[in-house]
Formats: structure tokens, sequence, C-alpha cells
């Protein structure tokens, strides 16, 4: 029985109008090619482009990942995360005096590369992150347009859209494994601008899809809603504007947990639409789940719940002691943490930790230390539970040691790109609750140096400790860990001079007596700290400096005298000069507004200098969502 020849598309509903040659299917020699071949060719042209990209900045950073790996900071609780009940054991060793480094291969690459650090206010990205947005949004752009009659047929956009999936979820998770490739200083916070715009990217593919499929519809009369594929594709995109909308800066910073539970809730509705809308979206949807699933399974291998105690210094700071926890971090990275208390249970917050492991730190505690300022509603409910509890246990009990809570941990996360081990001159400069991070950073290279005799070569000579806070109470945050840290360094082959910078002139007697410390009621400048840094000391006021510095090792200084200008030392002159050539290291953390002063003071002084001092390096933690 015959059931006569295939149906023929009429030549005016054709599309792609090329002709398939013989070798493809011999029977066929004039039949046209169907958009559903032709655009999912581009789809993998998009997918290997991004993939080499990819691939050649994880060849660029196999020397840094080595070094980490080496070192021992790669894989450090990469796995398991925080450990536990181990003994404690105390950094030990002996002083040993350094010599003398040159980095002047270095300096010219990081001269070259620092261009890239340019940052513009108001703006989330510095130059080098915006450069690869740039590409990826014209590459985005290009694989929609060549060679693809968008009017008639706007297939194109949407399977470009669909290949953004891979993108969203890699560069989205929290254990990427991507973070592991590029090395320490990767996490998912460093790599999220990525995570955000290729969001972006499928929202302009599905945009210019939808628009163009509506008008076409319009034009010819069709109904845009009724069928299933047209409707479930209305639903797809209604979904994807609101992921897009929320995911803006101001929104995602003044309501967070409702951005992340839209998030959530929204990624899940819009795989269940889009599989709906067309089975071409199906393929496409196996690399985010797996991406997922993986990032899923780390967190459950780094879940902890431990005892902690939460410390009211004042009503702006708690300090949360995590017990037993002796390793399976690296200085500089965060937890995300959830306390349970009052029900809220569901909360999970990122802070940094605040000291370094046992075993390179110079505080003896078997603990993990979080920092947590009053800055929101959770914070700030910690922080009067905390008080209440204590003053409660205090009327009863008549001590106050503290309040007993217990934590869930996940992490570590994050961490510094830079290992100041292998600099002669390392600036530290933090805002308000960012000395958290270059806390941990001062503890971890202090120890490394002093206490383990330097045993991995650690080269660093010089420190500059910078903080500015907004009073003088806040000082007490910390106090007990800058003096043991001050008191570790003292009469040692390193050496280190803190900086502190109040913005407000209240309460000037509280000021803690913290070794070679100078406070100062001003604002700092990023630049002219790292100026003086690097500048070597007129020889007419060496001996002075010097002397200055041995005589007071502790003082208040405001730059208001009664109108008149009084010259003073140089911040940087109390470190003692080392020479040229040994590379700077620049870490700073806090504001927006600091981190880019940061990365333009960086760039200037690497840019007119970088090869005369063997290179400087910048690493930036932004506090702030």
């Amino acid at each position: 029985m015959s059931f006569g020849a295939a149906p023929v598309i009429p030549t005016a509903f054709q599309q792609y109008k090329c002709v398939l040659p013989r070798s493809v299917h011999p029977f066929l020699t004039d039949h046209p090619r169907s958009s559903y071949l032709e655009d999912p060719k581009w789809q993998r042209k998009f997918s290997i482009i991004w993939a080499v990209g990819v691939g050649i900045a994880v060849l660029a950073s196999l020397p840094h990942v080595a070094r980490a790996l080496r070192r021992g900071r790669l894989l450090r609780g990469w796995l398991f995360g925080v450990s536990e009940g181990g003994k404690y054991s105390p950094a030990s060793g002996s002083d040993v005096v350094p010599p003398r480094a040159r980095r002047r291969i270095y300096g010219i690459l990081e001269t070259l590369n620092s261009v890239t650090l340019w940052s513009l206010p108001g703006v989330e990205l510095d130059l080098g992150q915006m450069i690869v947005v740039a590409a990826y949004l014209a590459l985005t752009v290009a694989c929609i347009t060549m060679q693809a009659p968008l009017i008639d047929n706007p297939n194109r956009a949407g399977f470009i859209a669909l290949a953004q999936f891979p993108v969203i979820f890699l560069f989205g998770t929290k254990n990427s494994i991507l973070s592991l490739l590029l090395g320490p200083g990767h996490g998912y916070e460093k790599l999220n601008y990525i995570h955000r715009w290729a969001g972006r990217g499928m929202f302009l593919g599905a945009a210019v899809h939808g628009a163009i499929w509506i008008n076409n519809h319009l034009v010819y009369g069709l109904p845009i809603l009724g069928q299933q594929k047209e409707t479930s594709g209305v639903a797809a995109f209604g979904v994807l504007c609101v992921l897009v909308l929320s995911s803006f800066r101001p929104l995602r910073r003044l309501f967070y947990q409702w951005f992340f539970l839209v998030h959530v809730l929204g990624y899940v509705a819009f795989f269940i639409t889009i599989c709906y809308h067309t089975d071409y979206a199906v393929p496409w949807i196996f690399p985010p789940l797996a991406f997922y699933g993986f990032d899923m399974l780390l967190r459950l291998f780094r879940y902890r719940i431990k005892d902690a105690t939460l410390v009211p210094v004042d009503s702006n700071m708690t300090l949360i002691h995590v017990h037993d926890c002796d390793d399976g971090w690296v200085a500089g990275q965060h937890v995300r943490l959830r306390v349970f208390f009052s029900g809220r249970v569901f909360e999970s917050h990122p802070l940094t930790i605040v000291n370094a492991p046992s075993s390179t730190s110079c505080i003896p505690s078997n603990s993990l230390t979080l920092a947590v300022r009053v800055s929101g509603d959770w914070t700030r409910a910690i922080n009067q539970y905390a008080i209440k509890e204590q003053e409660r246990e205090a009327s009863e009990k008549g001590e106050q040691p503290g309040v007993a809570v217990q934590v869930m941990l996940d992490g570590p996360y994050g961490g510094s790109s830079v290992d100041l081990g292998d600099y002669e001159s390392v600036l530290l400069v933090a805002g308000g609750s960012g000395a958290t991070f270059t806390l941990g950073l001062l503890d971890d290279i202090v120890a490394r140096c002093v206490k383990l005799g330097r045993r991995n070569g650690e080269k660093t000579r010089r420190i500059e400790f910078a903080w500015c806070i907004r009073s003088f109470g806040c000082l007490q945050w910390f106090t007990p860990m800058l003096m043991d840290i001050a008191h570790t360094v003292a009469g040692t082959s390193l050496d280190l001079h803190i900086s502190i910078y109040v913005t407000c002139l209240c309460n000037p007697e509280a000021v803690p007596a913290i070794p070679n410390s100078d406070v100062m009621i001003t604002r700092p400048s990023v630049t002219a700290l790292l100026r003086e840094l690097v500048t070597p000391p007129a020889p007419s006021t060496t001996h002075e400096l010097a002397m200055s510095a041995d005589a007071d090792t502790n003082s208040v200084d405001s730059d208001s005298h009664d109108g008149a200008d009084v010259e003073k030392p140089s911040r940087a002159g109390r470190l003692q000069w080392v020479g040229l050539g040994g590379g700077v290291a620049v870490c700073a953390a806090g504001p927006e507004s600091l981190t880019r002063e940061a990365q333009n003071a960086v760039a200037r002084v690497s840019l007119t200098r970088g090869v005369e001092l063997g290179d400087v390096v910048l690493h930036t933690e932004l506090f702030a969502m």
C-alpha cells in the first residue's frame, strides 16, 4: 500500500533556503535547510568560543595554581571544609632574616596587567571585567545576527538564549570547579559578575526572539496565546524578566532575602516553562543540573554544626567563637553561617574568618572567630540577643562568659589571590568591618615569618596595616588581636606599623596602647599610603624617623591644629626601608569607595614604577551585596 509522497513545505514558508548537498541526503538535493538544523550550529560555535576563553584563563593561571598547590593553599578545606577535633598545636619556629628579592620579570608582567584595574565611580566593574563583559556580549550579538534572517525567523535568538545556560550556572554556583582551576582568590564572589551578565545575555536573546515572534503573529493575525508553545514561551519570558529585574544591585542590596527566594523559585519555574516551550531546551538543562548538583554535593561534605559562643563587644559588633575548629581554611576566606536562635534557622550569611588556622596563627586558639557588625535586621537581632542573654546570665550566675549557641558552617569560600609571603612590602587597608579580612591575612603572614621561620621562603620584611573606622569605640573590636600580633612582631626581622584612621572625634581617651601604632583623626588616602610605602625616606630624616618610632610607639594625631599647618612624619616612614625591587602587595577590604580607590592607586603606581618596584599586585574584597 502506498501513502504517496511526503508533504512539501510551501516556498513562502521555507526558511534559510540553502540546498542540502547530495552527500548529506542523496535523494533530497534541493530540500531547503531548516533553521532547526542551522541554528544549533551557532549554539555550538558560541559554546566553543566561550569555552576556549575559559581554557585560556585556566592556562594563564597554572603558575598561580602550582604555587598554591605546593604551599598547601589550593586544596585546604576544598573538599571537607573546616576540620575539627584535632589536637591544637601552636605555630612554632625561629625568626629568620630573608635574603633580598628581585622580581623584575614579574614587574613587567604586572605593569602590563595593571591597566585592567582602573575603575570608575558608580560602576561595579573594573576595566578588565568590562573588557570581558563587552567581549561576551559581542559574541552573543554576533551569534544572534550573523547569517540569520531575524525578521522572518527569530529562532536564532532563542537558540543562543538557550546556550547561555551553562555559562550562567558555571559562574553562579558557590562551589564551581572553575574556582579550583583558577586558583585561590577566584571564588564565586569574584566570578559572579559573569553570571549576572550571562543572564542578561540570555534576556537579550529571549527579548529579540519574543519581540519579533509577537510582531509576526500580529502582522499575520495569529493569536499570541492559546497554543502550548506560545503560552509557555510567554510564561518563560515573564519569569526571566522577574529574575533579571530583581537582580539589579539596588533591589538586590535592599531586599536580599526576597531576591534570593525569587532567584531559587524563579529558575525552577523557568526550567519547567522553557522545556514546555521547546524540546530544544532539554539538552541545555543538563549542564546546569550537573553544575548545581556538584555544588550541592560539596556543600553536603562541608556542612558543620558546631557549638559557638556569642560575645557582644558593643551595640555594633558581635564576635562569634566557633569551637573545635583547627584547620580547613586559609586566611582571608569566609564561611556562610547560620545561627540557631530565635527561630531564624533558615538565614545564612557570609562572614569573613578573622583569624588564621592554629598552625599559622599568632594567637593561641583552637577556635574559628567571626565578626558580625550590625548592618541589617539579622545582624542586629544577633547582637540584641547576645546582649540580653549575657545580661540574664550575668544576673543569674554573676559572670559574663558569652552566650552559648549552635551554628552551621558552610565553606570556606573565597580567599586572597595574593600570597603576601612573595613580596617584601605589604600594604593592608581596611574600612570598618573590612578589617576582618586584613586581620586574618596579617595574623597568617606574621606567624609564617616569625613563628614558623619562613619555611616556604617568605620574603616579607615590612607591613603597613591601615584601618579606617568611624569612632574610637570601634578600636575595641579587635584590640586584643592587634596587640598580640604587634607583640609577636616586636624585635624580629619583620617590621609592622599600624595606622588607625578615625573619621569622628569622640572618646579619644579610649585609644589602646598598641605597639608601633598611630591613631589619626582623618580619612586616609590609599594613594598616599602606597606612595609613602614605596618612597625611600630622605637621608636627613631617616635617623629622626627612627628615633620618633622608638620614642612614641602609640600616638593620636589630628589634621586640625588650630588652623596651623603642622608637618607630620610619614606613617610609612616608621617602617625600616629595605630597598626596591622586592615587590609590593596591596590588599584592600571594605566599602566600594575604598576598593575602587585602591584599584586606581595600584594601577597608577604600577604603570609608573612597577618594573622598578618589582611588581605591585592587588587583591580587593568588597563588603557589599
